[in-house]
């Protein structure tokens, strides 16, 4: 037993040390600068302070932090609208399913940077988009798509889309069969099939998609600085904008904080919710 674990140990250690050099230190680093005195200019004072968390909790950056949570929350909600459809037919798609796998699979062979800037062509005035709109007569002047919030929530679908199907489609493919054939010969109906067996069997996969799909969202800013121009801040602009342009250390980590805050009640909330669940299926 003691030999099991030892080599348990062994095997997990490097992945342990690389969370801790890489994890666990630089939260550890910014918990402490946050709570400093900004010296200017990038220096620290270490003198105990919490200024950097009464300008955090300022209106100006809760609003900040509430928009972020809003398209976060938008780009979770339209994802799962697109993955669930779309899982349930590759689920069920015995010849394509390979192929569409592969297909979902594929952004992730290109930098997120290179599949913005190919949105930002689709999307400007004299983009693809417009041009075909126009030419089929469908609009009589370009349509301004590009730099509005609409984008945003476009590239962030778009980039989080993956995420949120390949939980579902792994929930929905490992979904015993027998359940739903005895939903029908009790006489339920399609509908009342999906509703009372399909979904609720397949909710870990949809809870995972919704939780792997809005922390990444809640702090992404690469996708507001180019579908945007800076017209919609996200937290994660500020923190960025914080560390790198005013050099604000105190401040940016107080942000960063808060940020892994919210993360971290998301994902309790989230394993709160599917332990409970998964209880009340064991006792039933």
């Amino acid at each position: 037993m003691v030999k099991n674990v030892r080599s348990a140990y062994a095997m997990l250690s490097p992945s342990l040390l690389w969370l801790l050099f890489f994890l666990m230190i630089p939260v550890v680093m910014i918990s402490i600068i946050s709570f400093t005195v900004n010296g200017g200019y990038g220096t620290t004072i270490y003198e105990f302070s919490v200024e950097s968390y009464k300008t955090a909790f300022s209106s100006l950056y809760l609003k900040v932090i509430w928009n972020s949570l809003y398209w976060a929350f938008m780009t979770t909600i339209v994802c799962l609208l697109l993955a669930y459809p779309f899982a349930y037919f590759v689920a069920h798609a015995d010849k394509w399913k390979n192929l569409l796998l592969v297909l979902v699979m594929i952004p992730f062979w290109c930098n997120l940077v290179i599949r913005l800037y190919s949105w930002i062509i689709l999307l400007n005035n004299e983009g693809v988009i417009n041009n075909i709109l126009l030419k089929l007569g469908l609009i009589s002047e370009s349509v301004n798509m590009l730099y509005t919030p609409s984008a945003v929530l476009i590239g962030m679908v778009y980039g989080f889309l993956p995420f949120m199907i390949l939980p579902i489609y792994s929930s929905i493919e490992q979904l015993d069969k027998t359940y739903l054939e005895a939903s029908e010969d009790l006489g339920a109906s399609p509908v009342k099939t999906f509703l009372n067996v399909t979904l609720p069997l397949t909710m870990p996969g949809v809870l995972a998609g919704i939780i792997i799909t809005f922390v990444p969202a809640l702090s992404v800013f690469v996708t507001t600085d180019l579908l945007t121009g800076n017209k919609l801040v996200m937290v994660g602009n500020v923190i960025r904008d914080t560390f790198m342009v005013e050099m604000n250390w105190q401040l940016g980590s107080a942000l960063a904080i808060l940020l892994t805050v919210l993360v971290l009640i998301s994902i309790m909330l989230f394993m709160k919710y599917t332990s409970s669940r998964g209880r009340k299926n064991f006792l039933v």
